[in-house]
C-alpha cells in the first residue's frame, strides 16, 4: 500500500506489517530451508552434519532485501537468488544438498504461513480482548433502555446492553471457528517441481510430514493450486471486519446531532464548522470494513490457479493476504478504542421512547389481545395514539380494568434483554 499522512492514521498497523517486511521474510524462507535440511537428515537422505551446517548457515545468513528483490525481477520469484546465496554461504561438501526435491512455491507459501500464523497471534490476542471489552460494556449498560431501530424506523424498546452484545455475536462466532480456520490455512507445503514430489519419490510423503513437524505446520498434501485454505482465510478476516463495521455504524448513527444517544472513540473537528464533533473512529472503521472487502473480491479473483502450479494470481496473494491481515488488525485495534470509550445518554435514550408513544403500541396490543381479541385491541390501540395526551392516559380511559403502568414497565424489556445478553456471551464461555 502506498504510504502518506493520509493512509497510514487508518490502514496501516505496523506491528502486523513487521511481520511482512523483507528482512523477516527473508528469515522466514531460510528457517525453512534449515527445516527441509533437517527433516530429509531424519530420512537418513544425508548426513546429519549436513543439515546442521545449512540450518546453522540459514540462521546466521543475511541477503540484503534489493538482492532478492533483483531476483524477483528476473524469475519471478527470489527462491532460486537466496538458494544460490545460502549453497555459497554453506560451501562445499554440503551445499548440493540445499532445497533438495522443493521448489519455489514450497519455500514461499511455508515462509508465509509462517508469518501468517505470527500475525493470526495477533489478531486473536486483540479480538479476546474486544470481546472481553464488550461483554463488560453489555452488562454496564444492561438496564440502559434506549430505542429499537428496524428498517430505520423507531421499533420497539430495548436495552443498550442487548445491542452491545448483538455486536459481539458474529465476533463470537470467528473467535470460535479461530482454530478451525488458522488449522487449514496454515499447512505445510512439499510438492516439488510439479506437486507430485517426483524428486524424492517415495519418501515426499514422510518428509513432508517431518517438515510440518519442524513448522509446526498442518500436515498434509501438497496444495500448490488448492488455495481454499487461503480463501477461508480470508473469508474469516472480512466477517471479523465488517462485524466491527457494523459497530462503527451503529455508533456513527447513535451519536449524530439530532440523535446523540452514543458516542465511542475519537471525535474530530472540521475545518470550517466549529460546532461539529465528527466520529472520526466509527468511520475510519467503515474504511477498513469496505477495504477489507475490496482486498477479499481480488483474493478471490486469484484464487483460480492454472495447471499445477500458478505465477500470475500466486503474486497477487502475495499482496493483498498480508494487506487483509493488516487491515483486519488495524480494525480491532480502532474497534477497541472505540468501544473502551462507548458512553451512553441515558435521559435522551428514554426521553426519545416517551415522546414516541406509537413504540408502546406492540405492548398495547398484546396486553388488549388477551381480553378484546385482535381486532378489536388494534383499534383501541389506533384510537389511544390519536389522542393527544400521553399513551398511557388514553388507554386508562378506553380500558381502565387493565394496570398500564405494570404494561409499560421496562421492568420488561430489561429483563428479556438481560437473558439473551447471557445467552449470547454464555457462547463464548462455555
Amino acid at each position: 500500500m502506498v504510504k502518506n499522512f493520509l493512509t497510514e492514521p487508518v490502514f496501516c498497523d505496523t506491528e502486523i506489517e513487521a511481520l511482512f517486511d523483507s528482512v523477516t521474510l527473508a528469515r522466514a524462507m531460510l528457517r525453512v530451508e534449515g527445516a527441509l535440511a533437517r527433516a530429509q537428515a531424519d530420512m537418513g537422505m544425508f548426513p546429519l552434519e549436513t543439515a546442521q551446517a545449512i540450518t546453522q548457515t540459514a540462521e546466521t545468513l543475511t541477503i540484503a532485501p534489493e538482492v532478492l528483490a533483483a531476483g524477483v525481477t528476473k524469475n519471478g520469484v527470489p527462491v532460486p537468488t537466496l538458494v544460490k546465496d545460502l549453497r555459497a554461504a554453506v560451501g562445499d561438501p554440503h551445499a548440493d544438498w540445499v532445497h533438495w526435491g522443493a521448489t519455489s512455491q514450497d519455500i514461499i507459501d511455508n515462509a508465509l504461513s509462517l508469518c501468517y500464523r505470527a500475525a493470526l497471534k495477533v489478531l486473536g490476542a486483540r479480538l479476546r480482548d474486544l470481546l472481553e471489552t464488550l461483554e463488560r460494556q453489555s452488562t454496564a449498560h444492561s438496564k440502559t433502555i434506549m430505542a429499537a431501530r428496524t428498517r430505520n424506523q423507531l421499533a420497539t424498546p430495548t436495552t443498550f446492553g442487548l445491542r452491545i452484545a448483538q455486536w459481539a455475536q458474529p465476533l463470537i462466532a470467528c473467535e470460535t471457528e479461530f482454530e478451525q480456520v488458522r488449522t487449514r490455512a496454515l499447512r505445510v507445503q512439499f510438492g516439488g517441481a510439479s506437486g507430485n514430489q517426483t524428486a524424492v519419490a517415495p519418501h515426499g510423503p514422510d518428509i513432508s510430514d517431518r517438515l510440518a513437524n519442524e513448522l509446526q505446520l498442518t500436515p498434509g498434501i501438497p496444495w500448490h493450486t488448492d488455495r481454499s485454505g487461503l480463501q477461508g482465510l480470508a473469508a474469516w478476516l472480512v466477517a471479523v471486519t465488517t462485524a466491527l463495521g457494523k459497530i462503527a455504524t451503529d455508533v456513527a448513527i447513535l451519536s449524530r446531532s439530532e440523535i446523540a444517544e452514543a458516542f465511542g472513540g475519537t471525535e474530530g473537528g472540521s475545518s470550517t464548522m466549529p460546532h461539529k464533533s465528527n466520529p472520526v473512529t466509527a468511520e475510519a472503521l467503515l474504511s477498513l470494513a469496505r477495504f477489507a472487502i475490496a482486498c477479499n473480491l481480488g483474493l478471490a479473483s486469484a484464487g483460480i490457479h492454472t495447471e499445477e502450479r500458478d505465477g500470475a494470481n500466486w503474486t497477487v496473494e502475495w499482496k493483498l493476504l498480508p494487506e487483509l491481515l493488516v487491515t483486519c488488525g488495524s480494525a480491532l485495534s480502532l474497534c477497541l478504542t472505540l468501544t473502551k470509550n462507548l458512553s451512553a445518554n441515558r435521559e435522551t435514550m428514554v426521553h426519545r421512547i416517551e415522546n414516541a408513544p406509537e413504540m408502546m403500541a406492540e405492548t398495547a396490543m398484546f396486553a388488549l389481545s388477551k381480553r378484546q381479541g385482535r381486532q378489536r385491541a388494534s383499534k383501541i390501540v389506533a384510537e389511544a395514539i390519536s389522542q393527544s395526551e400521553p399513551l398511557s392516559v388514553a388507554l386508562r380511559k378506553l380500558e381502565p380494568s387493565i394496570d398500564w403502568a405494570g404494561v409499560f414497565d421496562f421492568g420488561k424489556v430489561i429483563a428479556s434483554s438481560r437473558r439473551l445478553q447471557r445467552d449470547i456471551f454464555s457462547h463464548r464461555n462455555t
